[in-house]
């Protein structure tokens, strides 16, 4: 199928020769006199490419040329007298200029490459966006909160409503919203990202609303923000408690108007975007301490999804638990279980640090457990911060819990201690255990040694 370009030029010359030129090259040609046909054009018949011609139609103001450039490469011709309208093009958003006379040649190379860049950018987002939609949910379970939680999601995801996502650090809220995006109307388009934590405040505007050529120093080409990149889908904003006052406000009128401005602009765009925002703070504290705007947590407070903790649907660690083993890319070789006493373990711990906690837990068991089909007590590292382990349950599995969140290191020398005392400090069949000969043994013994005060065994 040939590529289907819109022509647009005001002089009736410039429309016939350069169409004529054109469609002996195989092309599709649509032409358009005025804004007024161009847009009727558009609606008719979507092109894969704008040409336009500099000057170009009154009626095609510097707002409509920015919005074509939002949803169709533009290419601009131009004569040397119009370079300067050209540039001004490029500065809203058209890809390429070509100037008079044209050459056959460059400009079917120059339609090809543009065409091209555009459906590779565009590929790129449906892939992003498919993997997004069909990646499996971390909601998983069969508990009592976890079923009103999805029926909370499957009610309010098919309307356009904000969503305020509350919960404790690694319940899961990034999941919650993906399920929201995925039952949503806008489930096609982009589901966009946003760290609020990860965004130093003085390129938080310019990230969000985007910025024009020259507004700032080091500016140097327009840059479409993130709201415009979730056009038609749906902005995540993650710990929104950590955003600047300055941009609140900004983000207040977005939601009020579903308009904003990119930084440097004078012109106000559609912010055609759903929004959902999650936090672990207190807002309603921040507000009555005017750390928050009060009128932006109204707003915000549309519908608000509270994210139960783990340690309020236990009977949901088992699933999850089997979830991470089934979709760890470390366990992929060996079908690895949990024993029943390690599973116990599990489903009586707290889990303070939630789902990403357990996930944590799983990926080193799966590392400790080595060529092991079954992961057991011992394999298990545990913080003491959790619920203490219970009553019957053995010293090995209380030797590998830590205060904090443990390195690689320090769990394999936890591991190996464990595994001296088990066998009454027998190195042959600790070696004969981890896999590996007694020299490695004892060099790690070495190691270990030299790191402690304490002698080796």
């Amino acid at each position: 199928m040939s590529d289907n370009l819109l022509l647009v030029a005001a002089g009736e010359t410039a429309r016939r020769e350069i169409s004529v030129l054109l469609q002996g090259s195989g092309y599709q040609v649509t032409t358009a006199a005025s804004g007024g046909e161009a847009r009727t054009a558009l609606i008719d018949q979507p092109p894969d490419l704008i040409l336009l011609e500099s000057p170009w139609p009154k009626d095609v103001d510097k707002g409509r040329l920015e919005q074509w450039a939002l949803e169709y490469p533009i290419l601009m011709v131009c004569d040397e007298t119009g370079v300067e309208g050209a540039l001004q093009a490029l500065r809203l958003g058209a890809a390429e200029f070509l100037v008079k006379p044209l050459d056959l040649g460059e400009l079917t190379s120059a339609i090809r490459r543009i065409i091209d860049n555009a459906l590779l950018y565009r590929s790129g987002e449906f892939y992003t966006s498919v993997v997004r939609h069909e990646a499996p949910s971390l909601l998983v379970g069969e508990s009592e909160p976890l079923r009103h939680l999805l029926d909370s999601l499957k009610a309010v995801a098919p309307s356009e409503a904000t969503v305020l996502i509350l919960g404790e650090s690694g319940v899961g809220k990034e999941k919650v919203a993906q399920e929201i995006h995925r039952l949503s109307v806008r489930a096609q388009g982009p589901l966009v990202e946003v760290d609020c934590c990860s965004l130093p405040e003085t390129l938080f505007e310019s990230e969000l609303f985007g910025h024009e050529r020259g507004a700032f120093t080091g500016a140097t080409q327009r840059k479409p923000g993130l709201i415009e990149q979730a056009r038609g889908g749906t902005l995540f904003l993650d710990e929104i408690g950590e955003i600047p006052a300055a941009i609140q406000a900004k983000l207040l009128r977005v939601l009020e108007t579903k308009r904003f401005r990119r930084l440097g602009s004078a012109t106000d765009l559609e912010a055609d975007v759903r929004i959902l925002a999650a936090t672990n703070r207190d807002l309603e504290g921040m507000a009555r301490r005017g750390e928050f705007r009060q009128d932006l947590l109204f707003r915000l407070n549309a519908f608000v999804v509270p994210v139960p903790p783990l340690r309020e649907r236990r009977e949901d660690v088992a699933a999850l638990t089997r979830y991470f083993l089934g979709n760890s890319g470390m366990s992929s070789r060996i079908a690895k279980r949990v024993s029943e006493p390690a599973m116990r373990l599990l489903m009586e711990y707290s889990w303070p640090g939630n789902v990403r906690e357990l996930r944590n837990v799983v990926e080193r068991a799966i590392i400790l457990s080595g060529n092991k089909l079954k992961i057991d007590l011992e394999h298990l590292t545990l913080s003491h911060t959790g619920a203490p382990a219970p009553a019957d349950a053995p010293a090995a599995a209380v030797s590998l819990a830590f205060d904090h969140e443990p390195t690689l290191a320090e769990i394999e020398q936890a591991y190996l201690r464990l595994l001296l005392e088990r066998h009454a400090g027998r190195r042959s069949a600790v070696a004969r255990i981890l896999g590996i000969g007694e020299r490695t043994l004892y060099r790690m013994l070495a190691d270990r040694k030299e790191d402690s005060d304490d002698p080796a065994p």
